[in-house]
């Protein structure tokens, strides 16, 4: 699970792959930066001598930082259901739009692939908490078992099936469009949001598309999913109509091609789609500021 070693230079070393394994335990930039920290804790807080004993720094950070995590989304499920409206995972820029002045941003250290889309993170968060360790130590980062045994502290042969049951819940989750395909997608429905275009939107949207939004209760969003694509295509429009000067922008979030709604040169609302057969399936709306602090105007 980790580099070999010890002392200082060992353990700062790990520090972007336990962020990176984190993130995707969690769906939170800001979890996941204090359940590293806690395990960063732990370990200056063994004395010298346990921290010799320790063959691999890595893999005892890895197993430390795993479960905390579990505990973490233990707590997490209940806190969530009780936010105002539904919850989504912190939306991630590109590295590009990070470079201005956020070296220190935990967002900074992420690896953007497939295990960070939105679609893949919402799957997630459909698992049970042992589910998701297992999966996203085995499937993601390819740890074995046998180690990650020891993080849910189960047998090889019961987080064998954990993960085998993740495997399944994201079969569908996997990105269905080709990145060209997507941007083409995405450039199309900005040009009609902003030409009030409905005919053009109804068109791009599958009939059965679901919109849900993210406000963290701070900001104006729909409380439920919108599904459909006409009663989605009315929110879009009556948005267009009650916020003058909202400047859309192509962004990349979590590694896709999106859109960043700016308004005043902040930053109002990221969007990630899923496109399936040339037409938004789903539609991720994350507008809680909180979320939205790696984002740069």
């Amino acid at each position: 699970m980790g580099t070999a070693g010890t002392g200082a230079d060992a353990t700062v070393r790990e520090r972007r792959q336990l962020i990176n394994v984190a993130y995707r335990l969690l769906g939170s930039l800001a979890e996941a930066e204090d359940a590293v920290q806690e395990a960063y804790a732990r370990w200056y807080a063994l004395p010298p001598g346990r921290q010799a004993e320790i063959a691999s720094p890595g893999a005892w950070l890895t197993t430390v930082t795993g479960r905390v995590c579990l505990d973490v989304l233990g707590s997490a499920r209940a806190r969530r259901e009780r936010c105002v409206g539904a919850w989504l995972p912190d939306p991630l820029p590109a590295h590009t739009e990070r470079d201005r002045g956020h070296g220190a941003d935990p967002a900074d250290q992420m690896v953007l692939d497939e295990s960070v889309t939105m679609a893949f993170l919402v799957v997630l968060e459909s698992m049970t908490p042992a589910e998701r360790v297992a999966f996203v130590l085995h499937d993601v980062f390819r740890y074995p078992f046998a180690e990650i045994a020891g993080v849910l502290r189960r047998t090889p042969a019961a987080c064998k099936q954990l993960a085998a049951s993740g495997r399944r819940r994201v079969r569908d989750a996997r990105v269905r469009a080709a990145p060209a395909v997507q941007a083409d997608v995405v450039r199309r429905v900005k040009a009609a949001w902003e030409a009030k275009d409905i005919a053009a939107l109804v068109d791009l949207l599958d009939p059965a598309a679901v919109m849900t939004a993210d406000g963290g209760g701070m900001v104006g969003a729909v409380l439920r999913p919108v599904e459909g694509g006409s009663r989605i295509v009315q929110y879009m429009v009556a948005i267009a109509d009650k916020a003058p000067g909202l400047e859309l922008l192509e962004r990349s979030v979590n590694g896709v091609p999106g859109l960043v709604a700016r308004r005043g040169g902040a930053v109002m609302t990221v969007a990630a789609f899923d496109v399936a057969e040339g037409r938004v399936s789903r539609i991720w709306a994350v507008r809680n500021p909180e979320k939205l602090r790696p984002w740069v105007g």
